[in-house]
């Protein structure tokens, strides 16, 4: 039924076309082999595969024509978004984020960009400088980020920083372009060049190295 429902709104959207949907994991993965959408939707709990796998299989660092996943689910929980992220994801979506975010996120991830909910942005990324608690237990791990043990070959310019610390707090590209008064295609151009510098396969492990090396802060 959910599915469906997305189905409708998202073929409503006129910049959206739903080219095929899938009742299980496996068929999702078969299916989006062979139709090669611009983004899949991939639900945490499928039948037969789960989308933590689904996204490996799609999206993964092993995958050699990687396609863009966005991950929608009931499920906020911390190990679900790291899974998803380090799988290759590059949105992570709660259910109860209403219609038009599920549409920003589809259109962010066509786009070579990324949306993950508000809820958990700044939350998941604090995690990945958050020290160890005697009393906290463990955690599961953060997306790996590509933080080098020697200096950068190339210092980010300041104009990167910026965005990179834009990137860390969850910024979408056209808000970063609206907050720094820049056009959409510079910052892509400085996105690009941010990611060869930092060896950064995707703008999650450059905000999880903003934040690792103190270029950001939750509320700022």
């Amino acid at each position: 039924m959910i599915r469906t429902g997305f189905r409708f709104f998202l073929d409503a959207q006129p910049d959206i076309t739903v080219v095929a949907e899938a009742r299980d994991g496996e068929e999702a993965v078969a299916l989006a082999r062979r139709e090669r959408p611009d983004v899949c939707l991939l639900d945490i709990r499928m039948p037969k595969l789960d989308g933590l796998v689904a996204t490996r299989l799609l999206a993964g660092p092993d995958v050699a024509d990687p396609m863009r996943v966005v991950v929608v689910t009931t499920f906020d929980l911390d190990e679900y978004v790291y899974g998803a992220l380090r799988g290759g994801a590059c949105g992570f979506l709660l259910k109860d984020s209403g219609p038009t975010l599920l549409a920003e996120a589809v259109r962010a991830a066509a786009a070579g960009d990324s949306l993950v909910s508000p809820s958990v942005t700044v939350r998941l990324l604090k995690h990945v400088t958050a020290p160890a608690s005697a009393d906290t237990g463990p955690r599961p791990a953060p997306p790996a980020p590509p933080a080098p043990a020697a200096p950068l070959r190339e210092p980010l310019t300041e104009r990167e920083l910026d965005v990179v610390r834009l990137v860390a707090l969850g910024r979408t590209n056209a808000e970063i372009a609206a907050e720094l008064y820049i056009s959409l295609s510079t910052v892509k151009t400085h996105l690009s060049s941010v990611q060869l510098k930092l060896a950064a396969r995707n703008r999650v492990e450059i905000a999880a190295w903003a934040w690792q090396n103190g270029h950001a802060r939750a509320g700022t």
